[in-house]
């Protein structure tokens, strides 16, 4: 670790060399995204080696330009892996190690790390840290002349990133973020995949993902708590479970872009799953990590593992390496019938990885996607048809599905499958957060909340944990009926957070809180530190998975009826208010969930050092950024978020929110008759 430490610091702040470094090659033991299709015309390609050349001083472009050239013609995207760095490994260090002038920018680097650690991305040396093409940064150069403005940077500087690209440093003043994000902000008419496609292969935007794009990904635990959230409460809305899903069957798909969390959340629910990969690169992964409790290669025998796992009460996780439409195809053949069922490919990458056709193998797949692009679309949709008829079969025998994003949904819909409603108006399943997030957990103000111990050290996590459980249990005695279910279940998720080996790359944590919760939680953090109970500062952030920062009609803001779901006021005014309510670093994003086109995502990070502004900063930016959420899902009359906005001005008389009259069905029926 000691040489590791010093090489990062010897090497971090380097910039981009004035000579030729060596060229690592393309590695083997990491997965490596697949090629991409080529869409750039001979003028546009050229305008492409024009854009990668601009990084670099004009003496190395003889050489770089033939081998630039070389990467965008083979991978269809420059990445510039002469430059990616291999003095020292890409991981989260101590915050106190990083050479920087402000341990705000040395954060910032610590999470940039752990976005990348091979542990944690998805295909790191490509810079994508999860979804198949949610991006750090375009390249490595970019890379490089950030983590070296990072190092220069002091506290009256502030970093601005367009897409990846370090625009530069600017003058600011402390109380402003260290960094402004922003990912894929293009023109609403050029924002179809194709037009991602091409402005992303000439290098000028990207798509972040939000949590990559915006330095907030903790590996993934963060998608297996929302997960697990999902499942206990489908299990007991749908089949009658209690707290335990023993004798619960789960089947569901994606182990690589998805990060493999369903697998972690059915064994912690109880239930027995199968989870579906076609990669089996990602799926021994996630088995060598603990996510997985067994694999199985053939359908058969996936099916077997999971019918005894039922038959006994066995809560488990069987990775089955292969085509979830042949499981679930041979499902309906066997008369299977199983409990739940949901899909967490990443389909909202379609074309270029996140979804694989079951007629072609894995390696098959991959040379398609780049060397025959329209087949493998016409592969795809066809796959899509069958995995809507397969899912349709089973939800009649009994199965309880939902889409975790609406992103198979809706591909499937522009396929022609099967799967909108009888009146063609939207679709047959109503969305998970329709269902189940939206009323039970959103409009009350329960959402990702998470934090990074940016010491390094697992016994501060511990004491995190610590902390937080004792301010839920003492919030949950005096907690209204509303949300006790949601404070009991967040109690029991920190209780067994530790025991269940959640950490992967820095040491992370998440869990549902409101924002009583959220302020309370970071509150007594700030305290602990200012005390030396915890040992280094702490990050705070949280997913997009949240309250009020994404404007996703497809999955975040699914449940919001009154014709404003594709409207994103609220995004963007989350990436604002934060700004000057402390944020440390903000993010905003066109993409984050269910895709580049689909969705605006406004994200943050807040350094907590134990000091008097940072309590400041965490009361009054948290607040913000969980009220501006309820506040909109109230003004759409969504019932709950009715309670917890006015619960909210009760507790604070400053908080003054315009409020819904509700008018009755009855009146508007004398208008214009009744239902259609």
């Amino acid at each position: 670790m000691a040489s590791q430490i010093d090489a990062m610091r010897a090497h971090v702040g380097e910039g981009i060399p004035d000579v030729l470094p060596p060229h690592p090659g393309m590695s083997d033991d990491v997965d490596n995204a697949p090629k991409r299709r080529q869409i750039l015309s001979l003028s546009e390609k050229k305008l492409a080696l024009k854009n990668a050349l601009r990084y670099f001083p004009s003496h190395l472009h003889e050489a770089l330009a033939p081998e630039f050239a070389e990467e965008l013609n083979e991978y269809g995207r420059i990445w510039m892996m002469r430059y990616r760095p291999t003095e020292y490994e890409m991981k989260a260090y101590p915050i106190r190690e990083y050479p920087t002038k402000s341990i705000q920018a040395a954060s910032i680097m610590l999470m940039i790390h752990n976005n990348l650690d091979k542990e944690v991305a998805q295909f790191p040396h490509q810079l994508i840290t999860y979804g198949g093409n949610g991006s750090v940064f375009q390249n490595w150069a970019q890379y490089r002349i950030v983590m070296k403005y990072l190092c220069e940077m002091e506290d009256d500087q502030t970093l601005v990133m367009y897409s990846g690209h370090p625009l530069g440093l600017f003058p600011s003043s402390k109380d402003a973020p260290r960094v402004v994000v922003t990912n894929g902000m293009v023109i609403p008419n050029y924002s179809s995949q194709d037009d991602y496609d091409r402005m992303n292969a000439l290098g000028v935007s990207q798509y972040g993902q939000m949590t990559a794009g915006s330095y907030m990904y903790i590996g993934p635990q963060g998608i297996v708590h929302g997960t697990t959230i999902t499942v206990l409460n489908a299990a007991r809305k749908f089949c009658g479970a209690g707290d335990s899903l023993a004798g619960i069957t789960f089947v569901t798909s994606g182990l690589g872009g998805m990060s493999g969390a369903q697998a972690k959340a059915a064994v912690i629910a109880g239930a027995a799953c199968i989870v579906s990969e076609i990669n089996p690169h990602a799926a021994r992964k996630r088995h060598e990590q603990g996510w997985l409790s067994e694999i199985a290669e053939s359908t058969d025998d996936a099916i077997d593992r999971m019918i005894e796992a039922k038959s006994s009460g066995k809560a488990t996780s069987i990775g089955h390496i292969g085509n979830i439409v042949e499981l679930l195809e041979r499902m309906v053949q066997r008369d299977v019938n199983i409990d739940l069922l949901s899909d967490q490919t990443s389909l909202h990458n379609p074309w270029q990885g996140g979804y694989y056709p079951v007629n072609l193998t894995f390696e098959e797949a991959k040379v398609m996607m780049s060397s025959n692009p329209d087949k493998f679309r016409s592969e795809v949709q066809e796959s899509l048809r069958r995995h809507a008829s397969a899912v349709n079969s089973l939800v009649e025998r009994g199965a309880y599905f939902w889409d975790y994003g609406n992103a198979f949904l809706l591909e499937a819909s522009r396929a022609g499958a099967n799967v909108m409603n009888a009146k063609g108006t939207g679709f047959r399943y109503p969305s998970y957060v329709e269902d189940i997030m939206g009323p039970m957990c959103f409009d009350y103000g329960f959402g990702p909340f998470r934090w990074v111990c940016t010491s390094g050290e697992h016994s501060d996590l511990e004491k995190t944990d610590e902390i937080a459980l004792e301010v839920l249990q003492k919030m949950v005695v005096n907690s209204p009926a509303e949300i006790q279910q949601q404070m009991l279940d967040n109690i029991r998720w920190i209780k067994e957070a530790g025991q269940n080996e959640m950490v992967v790359g820095s040491q992370a944590r998440i869990l549902y809180a409101d924002t009583e919760g959220r302020k309370a939680i970071a509150k007594a953090f700030n305290d602990a530190i200012s005390t030396g109970k915890i040992s280094a500062p702490i990050v705070l952030g949280r997913d997009h998975h949240d309250v009020a920062g994404t404007d996703s009609p497809y999955r975040e803001t699914a449940n919001i009826s009154d014709g404003s779901m594709f409207t994103a006021d609220m995004a963007v005014h989350n990436f604002v208010g934060d700004s000057f309510r402390g944020a440390t670093w903000i993010s905003l994003h066109n993409g984050g969930g269910v895709g580049w086109g689909e969705v605006i995502n406004g994200g943050f990070g807040l350094l907590i050092d134990g000091s008097p502004e940072s309590e400041s900063k965490l009361l009054s930016m948290l607040d913000w950024d969980v009220n501006n959420g309820i506040t909109r899902r109230a003004w759409a009359r969504n019932e709950g978020a009715i309670f917890a906005i006015k619960r909210a001005m009760e507790k604070n008389p400053k908080l003054e929110v315009t409020l819904p009259n509700l008018t009755t069905d009855n009146i508007i029926n004398s208008v214009y008759g009744g239902d259609e």
